[in-house]
């Protein structure tokens, strides 16, 4: 086997664990593996390795007691190993491979195949944990006290409340006013100064001054009045006036911290017109969709419902394999699924899932008036419908199509259709690619 060879060689062996993959689920034994550990019977595989050509076979050779005698051809049987001795047939058969993997690792490998990248949402808040220092508060330890945003709002305030003093002093000078009136005729002009600060100027103009103006309007046609930004300019800023108030300080943020929880409630089917093969391909479907599950989400927890006429919550290890008889009433399951959200699965903490499966069979009207407003009600990140109908749709199973044609178009709808084993991988694309839409 040449060097090429060996690499090609290697290619297909990858090639072939993702067959065994896409096998397993359409046709393997499920039941051979748990809800944690996933065991994948896989084809036994000779990887390659170099091998000396027969023909060009020589060199060193190998001598008693391991010294080799010059000469002797390297590779060469010597009596003893084994070869083209007679020996008893074996009586023990071979045992099966299996390529064993966890849930995290098989959701990686389906995502792989069907080109899928589904990143969980985390609803739950586990852990709250310290940030940078970006959130600002009013009180604190002194070391965070932010001194450019207490410099700004001393700052602000500065530009806000800072008035020309000489313009008015010279409104002081108008004939016949009063200290009185110049404080009201400083509000008018929205000059923020204090009524004490005007009386105790007013006796500091001297009295040959009083009357230079003959009105307010002639003081102010004559006289400049300069602007906060201006005196700065021209005096420099001597002061600022900050206040308890203007402290801010800087506080770590809260990070939280998201435990990306699901929830996956199974619904099945188990009425008389479930047959063993109608069974076996609603297990087919379910079983891999769970493990997906588990290995994408930190916690994940299933409920588990049975119904005919009725409902019921089961264990899973009675859900994969159950058998009953009666009537159908989808709604039954609906009604009992949306009653166990509600009470332990509350939507901001939980990631939900609501999977459901069978023959399409229904009660009379009861997908129309009872299903599809339930699954309207029931907050959820995907509804899934999966018809097993072996050999195609029968006349009265309608309940798939009535789901399509009024929750299609919702987004976090969908049905999919599985007649026989080779439907099952298609049908598990459909829904989480759904999903990935939705998301």
């Amino acid at each position: 086997m040449g060097l090429r060879d060996d690499l090609e060689r290697f290619r297909e062996v990858g090639e072939e664990r993702r067959e065994d993959l896409k096998e397993f689920i359409s046709y393997g034994d499920l039941g051979a593996s748990g809800s944690k550990d996933i065991k994948i019977p896989i084809k036994v595989v000779d990887l390659p390795e170099f091998k000396y050509d027969r023909l060009d076979m020589g060199g060193v050779g190998q001598g008693k007691g391991g010294t080799p005698d010059v000469g002797q051809p390297l590779g060469q049987p010597q009596p003893g190993d084994g070869e083209g001795e007679e020996g008893e047939p074996g009586e023990e058969g071979a045992e099966h491979e299996y390529y064993e993997m966890d849930p995290e690792q098989f959701a990686e490998a389906l995502d792989e195949e069907l080109g899928l990248e589904l990143e969980p949402k985390g609803k739950e808040v586990i852990e709250e944990v310290e940030g940078d220092f970006t959130d600002i508060t009013r009180s604190g330890p002194h070391s965070t006290l932010d001194f450019e945003r207490l410099f700004k709002e001393g700052l602000k305030r500065k530009l806000a409340m800072d008035f020309d003093e000489e313009f008015v002093r010279e409104a002081m000078k108008v004939d016949g006013t009063s200290a009185r009136e110049v404080f009201r005729w400083c509000r008018e002009q929205n000059i923020l100064v204090s009524m004490a600060w005007i009386e105790d100027e007013w006796n500091r103009i001297p009295d040959d001054e009083r009357g230079t103006w003959a009105s307010f309007e002639e003081m102010e046609e004559s006289v400049d009045r300069t602007t906060a930004i201006q005196r700065i300019r021209r005096e420099g800023l001597r002061e600022i006036p900050f206040r308890r108030e203007d402290e801010r300080y800087r506080h770590p943020e809260v990070i939280e911290k998201k435990q990306s929880n699901v929830v996956v409630v199974n619904i099945r089917d188990v009425s008389g017109s479930m047959r063993e093969t109608k069974r076996e391909l609603v297990e087919r479907t379910f079983t891999p969709l769970d493990w997906y599950l588990t290995g994408k989400y930190d916690h994940a927890e299933f409920v588990y419902i049975a119904h005919d006429a009725e409902a019921w919550e089961v264990e899973r290890d009675e859900f994969f394999g159950i058998r009953s008889g009666g009537g159908t009433r989808i709604s039954s399951a609906y009604e009992l699924a949306k009653e166990v959200l509600d009470e332990r699965y509350p939507w901001r903490e939980w990631n939900r899932y609501v999977f459901a499966a069978g023959d399409s069979e229904n009660s009379s009207n009861d997908t129309k008036e009872r299903v599809v407003p339930l699954m309207q009600e029931i907050d959820a990140n995907l509804h899934a419908y999966v018809e097993t109908q072996p050999g195609g749709t029968a006349i009265n199973a309608t309940h798939a199509e009535e789901v399509e044609r009024s929750l299609g178009e919702q987004g976090n709808v969908v049905v999919a259709y599985v007649s026989e084993p080779d439907d099952v991988i298609d049908a598990i694309y459909t829904i989480l690619s759904t999903e990935a839409t939705a998301e």
